[in-house]
């Protein structure tokens, strides 16, 4: 049997440096939003598939890593010919084991409750750059909340924290763009769609930003919508710049179409975030946002980066979720951050070797050193390391240049060498 040296496809080692980048970047995601309240809890990688299949997931259902069944329930199964080979699968995001998490640990827990989840989530998805099948999700939630504050948190502990990492290379622009689900019912309404369309409408729309109104519109048409209902969605689209306020863009559209509350909450939240951040952030109200999650119920946001074709961040909320775990109304409201993708973007603008604010002390030893002077370089390396410095102590290699070019490029600013 020959064994295989590279991980599985869609999933990838991590090197010394690129455990130091991720722990700096994950220990700035943490202080941010503890300063703002939110609690870190864990969920497990593996979720019951009942779960997982309920329609809560859009296209990652069809993603997924399922686990098959064990021993004796497995063999049944498959004796049988009838029952589901399969019984649990990996998560393919954390909000479902959140609502499972919340309805289960619901009277231990306070309301609102402010939720940080850290953990790898699975998908058999089709690698590419800033794509992975196996990727570190992070998941900022707050449960309990049916007041516009839930949005405004989120939209500005998660803009303030990016600023905070991406200044680090020099990034300082970035935009949040807002939008609500209702509104964009509203909008599909007003064109002519019925309710049985817009899902499959939306679709098409999603891919505005990459294909443009025109790509849009012809795919529309191709699916055979009719073309005055065509012509009138497109249009509207085609008449937003990106000053306009929501209540401005959404003048057409009339009380018996969407609550009128709802337009002015999307700019009541953009200015109230405008208040709370810092640096270069822009946020604009963007009518042809969809998120494609099937389960947003009101606002949803997103956020992207120039020379990136990929939103490095994205949420909103879905009221209706938790109550189908708990069987009660628990309005949520979420943000998801890519971790793997804020990652890409720091590889693709900078080369850090350290990220502690500790200092990097290399002791190298030479092998012709005696016993008694081993003992009191490890004293001298304990003594450091107390005083909190980072203190690494190896063997004096013969190739001493090639060795301290590699400790330094790792970050080590004091390189010590001890000889006999």
């Amino acid at each position: 049997m020959t064994f295989i040296k590279t991980p599985v496809k869609g999933m990838c080692d991590l090197l010394p440096e690129d455990m130091r980048l991720r722990e700096y970047v994950l220990s700035m995601i943490k202080e941010t939003y503890e300063l703002y309240g939110f609690s870190q809890i864990e969920t497990p990688i593996v979720e019951h598939l009942e779960n997982l299949t309920g329609k809560q997931g859009g296209e990652n259902e069809k993603l997924m890593f399922q686990i098959m069944k064990r021993g004796d329930d497995l063999k049944k199964s498959y004796d049988d010919g009838k029952g589901e080979l399969a019984d649990s699968a990996l998560r393919y995001d954390l909000t479902v084991p959140l609502a499972r998490y919340y309805s289960n640990n619901m009277s231990k827990l306070t309301m609102p409750f402010k939720s940080l989840q850290i953990g790898n989530v699975f998908r058999a998805d089709k690698p590419q750059k800033g794509r992975f099948r196996q990727f570190m999700q992070c998941d900022l939630d707050i449960l309990g909340d049916n007041t516009i504050l839930a949005e405004i948190e989120l939209i500005a502990a998660t803009s303030n924290m990016l600023t905070n990492i991406f200044k680090e290379v020099g990034i300082s622009e970035f935009t949040v763009h807002i939008n609500d689900r209702k509104i964009l019912k509203a909008i599909g309404t007003y064109s002519g769609f019925c309710e049985e369309e817009l899902d499959e409408v939306f679709i098409s729309l999603d891919k505005m930003d990459k294909i443009g109104a025109d790509k849009v519109k012809e795919e529309l048409l191709f699916k055979g919508y009719p073309a005055q209902n065509v012509e009138k969605f497109i249009s509207i689209f085609n008449n937003k710049n990106e000053e306009s306020s929501c209540e401005d863009f959404c003048k057409f559209l009339t009380s018996d179409i969407v609550d009128t509350q709802i337009i002015q909450n999307i700019d009541s939240i953009i200015g109230c975030v405008k208040k709370m951040i810092k640096g270069e952030v822009k946020l604009v109200y963007n009518p042809a946002l969809v998120r494609g999650m099937s389960y947003y119920t009101g606002t949803i946001f997103e956020i992207s980066i120039p020379g990136y074709n990929f939103s490095i961040a994205g949420g909103g909320r879905y009221d209706e979720m938790i109550g189908k775990f708990c069987g009660q109304s628990i309005p949520a409201c979420g943000f998801s951050i890519g971790f793997e993708r804020i990652i890409t973007i720091l590889k693709d603008n900078a080369k850090f070797a350290n990220y502690s604010n500790k200092k990097s002390i290399a002791i190298l030893i030479d092998k012709n050193i005696n016993s008694e002077k081993i003992i009191e370089i490890l004293e001298e390396a304990t003594a450091l390391r107390e005083d909190g410095n980072i203190v690494l102590v190896q063997p004096l290699n013969k190739n001493v240049k090639f060795q301290v070019e590699n400790l330094e490029k790792e970050g080590y600013t004091d390189i010590r060498k001890k000889y006999s």
